[in-house]
C-alpha cells in the first residue's frame, strides 16, 4: 500500500496554513458524494479550510462563526464573488455550544452523511465534536493543541463562554491535544490520517471510506515535526500548570 505524505501536495489559497492542498488531494483519491462542508468558526469565511472547495470546486458550505462582523464581511464577499454570487454558501451567526451545534446544523438543511466537517474554535473543540450527532462527516479537519505532542490525552474543560488565553499569538491555552483528539475520533469511528505541516489541524477519516488509500497514522509521525518540537519547549511550560481535563 502506498503510503501518502502530505507535505507531497500540501498548498495554501484561502486556509490558514496548507490545508486547500490536503484537502483537495484527499477528496481527489477518495472522491466526494454530496459536496457539502461545515465550518464551524470559519471567520469571515474567506482564509478557512473550505473557502476553496468552495470558490474553485463548486461545494456547498454552511460556515459559522460567533462574530456578526465577520459574517457580513464574508456574506458581502460571496455574494459578489464571480464563482459564487449564483449560490453562496450559507454563512451563520452564533455562538457554538455543545448544547445549541446539532439543532444549528440541522435548522440550517445539514443532516446525515456529509464530506467534510471542519472545527477551529480556539476553545471547547473536543466537545464540541463529542456533542455532534446531526452529521456524519466522511472527513474532519480538527485544530489541535500540538504544543502537547504525544504526551498527555487533555482537553480544556467545557465551558460554554470559554475564551482562548493566547502567548505571541498562539491560543495555547484551548483546544486539546492530538492524543485526545485521536480518543474521540476513534470512539466516534473515525482515524488520524495525519497532521498539516506545522500540526495544527489533524485530519480523520470516517472507517468506512478510504481505507485502502489512507491507513491509520501512528501519533509519533504527527508530532515529529519542528514546531511541534519547539512549541513544546517554549510554549507548553507557560500553560501547562492551568486547569487541563484529562480524557
Amino acid at each position: 500500500m502506498k503510503k501518502f505524505s502530505f507535505d507531497e501536495i500540501s498548498f495554501r489559497k484561502y486556509s490558514q496554513n496548507s490545508e486547500d492542498g490536503i484537502l483537495l488531494f484527499i477528496f481527489s483519491v477518495i472522491g466526494t458524494t454530496d459536496k457539502i462542508c461545515v465550518e464551524i468558526c470559519a471567520s469571515d469565511g474567506i482564509q478557512c479550510n473550505t473557502a476553496n472547495l468552495i470558490i474553485n470546486h463548486g461545494w456547498n458550505g454552511l460556515l459559522f462563526d460567533g462574530d456578526r462582523d465577520l459574517i457580513n464581511k464574508g456574506q458581502k464577499f460571496y455574494s459578489t464573488h464571480p464563482d459564487t454570487f449564483t449560490y453562496p454558501p450559507r454563512l451563520v451567526q452564533a455562538w457554538i455550544t455543545k448544547d445549541n451545534i446539532n439543532n444549528l446544523i440541522s435548522e440550517n438543511g445539514v443532516n446525515g452523511s456529509i464530506d467534510l466537517l471542519s472545527i477551529d474554535i480556539d476553545g471547547v473543540d473536543y466537545w464540541v465534536w463529542d456533542a455532534i450527532n446531526a452529521i456524519s462527516p466522511r472527513v474532519v479537519v480538527a485544530e489541535v493543541q500540538c504544543i502537547w505532542g504525544a504526551e498527555r490525552s487533555v482537553t480544556v474543560p467545557y465551558k460554554d463562554d470559554f475564551r482562548a488565553e493566547y502567548i505571541n499569538g498562539f491560543g495555547v491555552y484551548s483546544g486539546a491535544s492530538l492524543p485526545a483528539f485521536i480518543k474521540l475520533a476513534n470512539k466516534k469511528g473515525y482515524r488520524l490520517i495525519g497532521v498539516e505541516r506545522y500540526g495544527f489541524n489533524a485530519f480523520f477519516m470516517r472507517d468506512d471510506v478510504g481505507n485502502d488509500v489512507f491507513p491509520e497514522v501512528d501519533v509519533l509521525e504527527c508530532v515529529n515535526i519542528p514546531f511541534v518540537k519547539w512549541a513544546q519547549k517554549e510554549l507548553l511550560p507557560q500553560v501547562k500548570d492551568k486547569l487541563w481535563q484529562e480524557v
